[in-house]
Order: structure tokens, then sequence, then C-alpha cells
């Protein structure tokens, strides 16, 4: 049998660097923008989102008054419009916030 031989663990990796006698000042720094869900409210989204909702509400109007011609273009109009705004929109939120 074999004799084992055994190092101790000081001797194989040496001691681990003792700490500067200076203490680091601590340094708070603050950001809201990432975390804060106030920054989501972004004045161009709102914006196309407030057009997109007051045509959405003049329809429904119009469509309460019984003026079906008017609303039906106002539905082909915006079959075309809904897609385009939410996609250029998400696109531009994603372009210009901070992650």
């Amino acid at each position: 049998m074999r004799k084992t031989q055994r190092f101790r663990f000081r001797k194989i990796f040496p001691p681990p660097l003792k700490p500067s006698l200076t203490r680091s000042r601590l340094f708070r720094a603050y950001s809201f923008v990432p975390f804060s869900p106030l920054a989501l409210l972004d004045p161009t989204i709102l914006t196309i989102g407030g057009i997109v909702l007051g045509i959405a509400i003049i329809e429904r109007i119009l469509e309460r008054w019984g003026v079906i011609d008017l609303v039906d273009q106002f539905a082909k109009v915006m079959r075309f419009i809904l897609p385009v705004a939410f996609y250029s929109a998400l696109i531009y939120f994603f372009a210009t916030f901070m992650f």
C-alpha cells in the first residue's frame, strides 16, 4: 500500500492579501429611469394612443347616431392605421427607451 502524502493548504496557496488600511468612501448613486414605471409614459406614445383611441370613440358615437356609411369608411381606414400605429409606436419605444 502506498503512503499518502499530505500537504497543508497554506503551503500550496499563498495567504490572501491583507486589506488596505484606508477605507473606501461610500458613494450613493440613484437612477430612477430604468426602474420607474413613469418612464413608460412617453409623450409620443401617449399622443399616438390618444389619437387612435379618439378615432375609435368617434366611430362608436357615429355608429350610435346611425351614420353607418361614415362608420364603414372609418373602419376601412382604421384597419390599416391601427397595426401601423401600434408597430411604429413599439419600434419607437424600444429605440428610445434606455433599459
